[in-house]
């Protein structure tokens, strides 16, 4: 199934009436504002904000800044949400898929078979007139505080940013596993005998400048490969050939193992959707360059190469 969903099929989708898609509200900035606040001005009718660093991570640590979530909390943060396995999800965050890919690829790998990112998403979807609802709009149980497993009076809140909540739990259970994923070491033996990519910015790759961790550079035999290079100027991606050309100037094919990092594990996995929709299998390193520098004992290579 394509990953991806445009807002005038997913329109149709819910117009047509009958058992509507879980619509998950995944808009995620780094550094704020907090996606709740976006989540609370407008979303799709119908969707439920879910926490990028609450809900689809775990506690930063010697892990990452964003390292994968216990498999029970996810599993609760997503039936919460109202994700059962028969139903199909779709997720969007503001543009770029960058939040949204994140959860696309956390909910397969914990064995969600159907699950689809809302290309362009938010932004998309108002550039094309289509309705949006208010968080009172969108599930008055949940805006009263009263959500699943809640004892809370009325007009409180369960937990302080969990106001959106589905009115029907779902029965979602998780299988750990089900896409391939890196470990430091994994990602150092890839990056020597396969393509390991960096799909942070290209000054960061370099070692020129580095906002949020502690030492700047990449993993020796990296390559560079931004995120920003997947999407149009409209946050949408780019068709699956020009994705392939691209990574294959990179030197990542189906032909060879090809894995992807990038500071905490948010971006990159971004850039496997990307290799997905170029037809290119692809491990995530989750806890990314925020985990190998966790280890001062992993070797640090700037510069291009």
């Amino acid at each position: 199934m394509r990953p991806l969903i445009d807002v005038s099929t997913l329109e149709r989708l819910l117009k047509r009436g009958g058992p509507a898609p879980v619509l998950l509200d995944v808009r995620w900035h780094l550094g704020g504002p907090p996606g709740l606040e976006s989540y609370r001005k407008g979303h799709l009718p119908g969707a439920v904000f879910v926490d990028l660093d609450r809900d689809v991570a775990g506690p930063p640590g010697p892990g990452g800044r964003h390292p994968l979530p216990e498999a029970a909390a996810f599993e609760a943060a997503m039936r919460r949400a109202g994700v059962s396995a028969d139903r199909p999800v779709i997720v969007y965050d503001d543009a770029d898929s960058t939040a949204a890919a994140r959860l696309w690829w956390t909910l397969r790998y914990f064995g969600h078979e159907n699950v689809r990112v809302l290309d362009g998403g938010y932004r998309a979807w108002t550039t094309a007139g289509y309705p949006v609802a208010t968080a009172a709009e969108a599930n008055p149980a949940a805006a009263s505080g009263k959500g699943q497993d809640s004892d809370a009076e009325p007009g409180s809140s369960a937990e302080p940013g969990r106001e959106s909540v589905a009115a029907v739990p779902g029965d979602f259970r998780v299988r750990p596993g089900c896409l391939p994923v890196l470990d430091a070491a994994g990602a150092e033996a890839l990056a020597k005998a396969g393509v390991l990519l960096d799909a942070r910015a290209s000054e960061r790759f370099r070692g020129e400048v580095e906002p949020i961790d502690p030492v700047a550079g990449h993993i020796p035999g990296a390559v560079n490969a931004p995120t920003l290079g997947n999407v149009g100027v409209d946050g949408r991606f780019l068709p699956s050939e020009l994705l392939r050309d691209r990574f294959a100037e990179l030197g990542a094919t189906d032909a060879v193992d090809v894995g992807a990092y990038c500071g905490s594990g948010v971006t990159a996995a971004h850039e496997i959707l990307a290799l997905h929709l170029a037809g290119i299998p692809a491990a995530l390193y989750v806890g990314s360059w925020s985990a190998w520098v966790a280890d001062p004992t992993n070797p640090v290579a700037t510069g291009e190469a």
